[in-house]
């Protein structure tokens, strides 16, 4: 007997998000039933007959919804849901076959339904006088496109596509060749899908598992099912597939601009490891306790009742995983204070006599230099590179400073008092010489903000052993850490550095107008490039406004966030971003007057079912929302004057600009779909990179 395989589009998924709670519910039901025995005759199999694609059927799930199911003798496909016309009209307009050259199963929209009902203009008419746009793939030979998984049948509008139809066009294609012709429209080198034998399944190519996978039982469909706008947790790109399944000969680090979907790589990449090893424990770090708690909610998405994979996976903050380490070998820590520290580097400064060094700039040395690198002797401090810090100091100049902070460092021992970097060069030191460390793999997220004790620290637990240590970050986004090597501290991720060039997340005119630099290296010389970035998926251009009074952008704001009720966002779809906490009260009374409760993400890890996420920049970090505002963004605010003014040397200046832009840029890339940008007449000089009426 021929087995029947039951599949799910992620078509079918996407669909299903947009419907309301109580219909997504019949949907799920009807759904179940229909992967449990869709012999029964309740379920009202009904052939399309007006379907191109005879293998279309519909499948009642209430009075008006109904289940668009692909049918044929070996499978069983739930591809998409909807009210009963629409429904019709998406099966009516579609095929599901077997492209020519890759050999990829695709959904490929019918060229010819299209035509006669929406008639698009791919090559869009120039007002009168404007002289033509070219046709962006005029010139590229048919043979090539194929080879990207173009379908035969668009070809012609493909050839003849320009640069203002060319979003319109992608949405209509399926993915693969939507984010070739992107990349080649920003001259970016597409990857070629690998074709297939002829006679190898076509749902079994890399491309076709991005948007069909098989069910195999009820539990795996209720996963898919629970959270359908989580996609992640059931379809992946080829290309994060095969970072994650990937075996690495040491650390490795997977990086890319936000969106691209770096995060879920790292949980993909945790679950891979605790499959693949059996009886292996596995810790997956984040920045900080909100991000991990995020994580972890996620995290259950993906493994849903997998206790022997949960109860092998542990999610802390690099922070709360390195004080419980501690404890369990060496006790309770006692930390200094800040307030402590700075009383100690005055003291010592005092009795030195020392006025030439601010005092700005010795807290500043203690904790970017001296602590940050555990320095524990003259001869250490003497020979320190000094990275980030650009005021050169000669040998006699570093004698005096070092006479200080030593005393600040002996003072601390003789009162049993820890810092956190400390803390972590003690753990580094006592796993380094342990046969069997508490994780066997790390993952961590977040990492360009890590800080150099806990590499050390994670250095110590990997051992430069293959596959042990797996970092994700983007460059782009670091706000938090001064560049260093990281080769120096024995994390040499040369060779295993890897990039995701595809944007999940954000929409095609957010991305572009909140992009981070084309070309970004760190300090070991790796370099990613950002140009072959896409998005492949279009959305309204993002707002950028400025008003004359706080009162006016008040009233912007609320504004914007009442028209996007109406729409149809959830209020915990939405986030309002502030530069600091002194800002925070004008976007609570945004949110406020559009007649909306707000979660503080200050005081939560989350924000509350119902309520509208505010938070400063430095809380959106990890975050994603359907709409996000970005408030307050006026002169002094951002870059924040009182940051500017603090530091201690003019050589710093370049360090400090260039992460207050970062903020701006982790906050705009919060948004998927909406995204609006305020500031108040003189706006920061930041928002001229947003405009696009420029």
């Amino acid at each position: 007997m021929l087995e029947v395989q039951f599949r799910i589009a992620d078509t079918f998924t996407a669909s299903l998000a947009k419907l309301t709670g109580e219909e997504r519910k019949a949907a799920k039901t009807t759904a179940f039933d229909v992967q449990m025995d869709p012999s029964v005759p309740g379920l009202s199999f009904h052939r399309l007959d007006r379907a191109k694609d005879k293998n279309f059927w519909s499948v009642r799930s209430s009075r008006d919804i109904r289940l668009i199911v692909h049918r044929t003798a070996s499978s069983l496909m739930l591809a998409y849901v909807a009210h009963h016309d629409e429904a019709y009209r998406w099966a009516e307009r579609r095929r599901i076959k077997r492209h020519p050259r890759t050999g990829a199963a695709q959904i490929v929209e019918i060229r010819e339904t299209v035509r006669e009902t929406v008639r698009p203009s791919y090559g869009a008419e120039n007002p009168p006088g404007a002289p033509a746009k070219p046709a962006l793939f005029a010139e590229t030979p048919e043979d090539e496109l194929l080879a990207y998984g173009v379908p035969a049948e668009w070809l012609e509008e493909v050839k003849r596509a320009n640069e203002d139809g060319l979003l319109d066009l992608a949405e209509r294609l399926p993915t693969e060749a939507a984010e070739a012709l992107l990349q080649l429209a920003t001259s970016g080198v597409p990857d070629r899908p690998a074709p297939t034998a002829a006679d190898e399944a076509p749902f079994a190519h890399p491309d076709a598992q991005r948007r069909f996978r098989v069910m195999a039982n009820v539990e795996e469909l209720k996963r898919a099912l629970e959270y359908p706008w989580e996609k992640w947790t059931v379809f992946l790109h080829p290309a994060q597939r095969r970072i994650i399944e990937r075996d690495y000969g040491g650390a490795a680090r997977v990086s890319g601009s936000a969106g691209t979907g770096k995060t879920v790589v790292a949980l993909h990449r945790a679950v891979h490891l605790a499959r693949a090893h059996l009886d292996a424990r596995i810790l997956l770090a984040t920045f900080s306790d909100a991000l991990a708690n995020a994580l972890c909610t996620r995290l259950r998405r993906l493994i849903h009742n997998q206790p022997n994979i949960a109860e092998r996976l542990e999610v802390h903050s690099i922070q709360a995983i390195g004080r419980r380490l501690y404890e369990i070998n060496f006790g309770s820590p006692v930390f200094a204070s800040g307030e402590e520290i700075g009383e100690l580097i005055d003291r010592a400064a005092d009795e030195a006599g020392e006025r030439r060094f601010s005092r700005q700039f010795l807290r500043t040395e203690w904790s970017k230099v001296v602590d940050a690198w555990q320095i524990e002797s003259w001869e250490a401090y003497r020979d320190v590179a000094r990275l980030g810090r650009k005021t050169r100091l000669a040998e006699t100049q570093r004698a005096i400073l070092w006479s200080i902070f030593s005393k600040v460092r002996s003072t601390l021992n003789e009162r049993g008092r820890l810092t956190e970097p400390e803390l972590f060069r003690r753990l580094e030191r006592h796993f380094a010489g342990v046969n069997r460390p508490p994780f066997d793999f790390c993952v961590v997220d977040e990492a360009q903000d890590i800080d150099v004790p806990a590499l050390r620290f994670f250095a110590a637990l990997g051992k430069n052993r293959p596959d042990r240590l797996f970092f994700a970050g983007d460059l782009g986004q670091r706000i938090f850490q001064t560049p260093f090597s990281w080769r120096a501290l024995g994390v040499d991720v040369r060779g295993r550095s890897l990039t995701l060039a595809v944007n999940y997340r954000t929409s095609h005119p957010a991305a572009g107008g909140s992009t981070s630099a084309g070309r970004i290296s760190d300090v070991d010389g790796i370099a990613e490039s950002r140009r072959g970035t896409v998005s492949v998926f279009n959305g309204p251009e993002p707002g950028v406004e400025i008003h004359e009074s706080v009162d006016a952008e008040r009233a912007a704001v609320s504004a914007w966030l009442a028209a996007l009720r109406q729409e149809g966002y959830a209020p915990h779809e939405i986030g309002v971003f502030v530069r600091s906490e002194a800002e925070m009260e004008r976007a609570a009374e945004a949110v406020r007057s559009a007649g909306m409760s707000f979660a503080n993400l200050g005081e939560r890890a989350v924000a509350t079912v119902g309520s509208v996420a505010v938070g400063t920049m430095h809380l959106a970090k990890g975050l994603e929302f359907r709409a996000v505002a970005v408030a307050a963004c006026d002169d002094e605010i951002l870059p924040l004057q009182s940051r500017i003014e603090s530091v201690a040397d003019g050589a710093d200046l370049e360090d400090a600009y260039e992460t207050e832009r970062h903020l701006l840029y982790v906050a705009c890339t919060r948004a998927r779909d909406r995204l609006l940008v305020t500031g108040v007449e003189p706006a920061s000089e930041f928002l001229d990179d947003l405009r696009t009426d420029r």
